[in-house]
């Protein structure tokens, strides 16, 4: 199997596991745990996980000249993007921010353009379009939303987790070149802890933790190893191969593999808006992993 195949599997896998945390995590917080100390409990638990396989299998160091990017990505990639999109998700509905989502793709591939000279190609542009049109449909499909004044600050909080994720993997990527994978997720949430911590700290310590269900604890397990720990490190190892924008394009794939299940648990019927949102979304992932050529400075 060759890398980029593997890359893709990477991807999928990732947001499989992004597509079930809506519901799994929603069973803990707010009732259990509130949304920063939740941030904070999954940054540091994935953390600790990050630097004892780290110390097992790579024992890898860092030149300080890369200190800074790092630095920046953890801003980017771990407090700005979950901060904001749990911030903005608490006081807007999720149909406008699964759409508002929709855009990080589109930003990734103008920062990649800007900031490592990524082409703009036709093929992608289409591409991005086309998962565009199949992931709205399969969000606002039999749904009710609206962008009102009531939801604008959290539709503005969404808008822009979306931006930081998308600087995020554009910045990200040069560092790949460098170093493992597993190095640099473990330097960017090292850094991601040191900001989320001033914001998550008192709400980490109200929880009662000798009174959570047994469903809670494996619900919060699930978040830090899979949701945090394992998606990270797969997305970031994609990012090694594929391009920031494939990696963003995969967004599109999450309302489509969470219909997918709805349909295998007999909790959602197949319709021929669905089928037409599948055909789109793998329509737009064919065009957007053909591999462009780099600007020249």
């Amino acid at each position: 199997m060759n890398k980029t195949v593997k890359a893709h599997i990477a991807l999928l896998i990732t947001n499989i596991i992004y597509g079930a945390n809506y519901t799994i995590a929603k069973e803990a917080m707010p009732e259990f745990i509130l949304p920063s100390g939740f941030i904070l409990l999954r940054v540091s638990g994935a953390l600790l996980l990050f630097w004892i396989f780290h110390r097992l299998l790579v024992k890898e160091s860092v030149a300080k000249v890369d200190m800074l990017r790092l630095a920046v990505c953890g801003l980017f990639g771990v407090a700005i993007n979950q901060l904001l999109f749990f911030k903005g998700l608490s006081i807007t509905n999720p149909i406008n921010a699964a759409i508002i989502m929709t855009i990080n793709p589109v930003m990734v591939l103008l920062f990649a353009s800007f900031l490592i000279r990524e082409a703009i190609t036709l093929k992608r542009t289409i591409g991005i379009i086309l998962g565009i049109g199949g992931a709205i449909l399969l969000i606002t499909y039999n749904a009710s939303f609206s962008f009102s004044g009531e939801s604008a600050t959290g539709d503005v909080w969404i808008f822009l987790n979306a931006a930081s994720y998308g600087i995020y993997l554009v910045i990200v990527k040069p560092l790949m070149n460098k170093y493992n994978p597993l190095t640099v997720i473990m330097w960017v949430f090292t850094f991601g802890l040191i900001y989320v911590l001033p914001f998550g700290f008192i709400e980490l310590t109200q929880v009662n933790w000798t009174e959570l269900p047994g469903n809670i604890i494996l619900a919060m397990i699930f978040v830090v190893v899979f949701t945090t720990f394992m998606a990270y490190l797969l997305n970031i190892h994609a990012l090694k191969t594929l391009s920031p924008t494939v990696v963003s394009y995969y967004i599109y794939l999450q309302p489509l593999l969470a219909s997918i299940i709805a349909l295998i648990f007999a909790k959602d019927v197949l319709s021929i808006e669905k089928l037409i949102a599948a055909a789109l979304i793998f329509a737009g992932v064919a065009l957007v992993s053909t591999s462009p050529k780099t600007k020249r400075p």
